[in-house]
């Protein structure tokens, strides 16, 4: 004979209520650091890899060798879109409140590309290789939004 287990009733079922949350800070680290401060002073950097390519936005360590790199590079505020998505519709969070574009835009003397918005007005103005400068937001804190958007150059 087999006996099946009744559920307790609801009032024996013990409740706590909680608020999930982190309480705490995150550092942004010497290479980060650097390159968030460089954004603050209105300059954009990178870093040199193991091969000698340019990585920006900089990483802590090599992607190839997986070697801690610590040569900065300082680079223009102009790049190149290599590809891009328009956004006709953007959403309230989105930081740009008109079309705009979000682009991986390798930043002249970068091997690599960094992901921003560009702002050109209209998408019939969008495509591949063209030329972006830097627009800098009139107050900078040090992150990646004094970069207010690219535009075209």
């Amino acid at each position: 004979m087999t006996q099946t287990a009744t559920p307790p009733a609801a009032a024996e079922v013990l409740r706590a209520g909680f608020e999930v949350g982190y309480t705490y800070t995150r550092l942004t680290g010497p290479v980060i650091g650097e390159f968030m401060t460089g954004l603050r002073d209105g300059r954009i950097k990178g870093i040199k890899g193991s091969n000698g390519r340019v990585i920006c936005p900089p990483t802590e360590y090599d992607p190839q060798t997986a070697e801690e790199l610590t040569e900065f590079v300082d680079l223009p505020d102009t790049g190149t879109v290599e590809t891009f998505n328009w956004v006709q519709q953007p959403r309230p969070k989105h930081l740009l409140q008109k079309p705009f574009a979000f682009a991986l835009i390798k930043i002249d003397g970068a091997d690599t590309a960094l992901l921003h918005m560009v702002d050109a007005g209209a998408e019939s103005k969008m495509k591949r290789g063209m030329k972006v400068k830097a627009r800098w937001a009139a107050e900078r804190k040090g992150f990646i939004t004094d970069i207010e958007c690219f535009e075209p150059a």
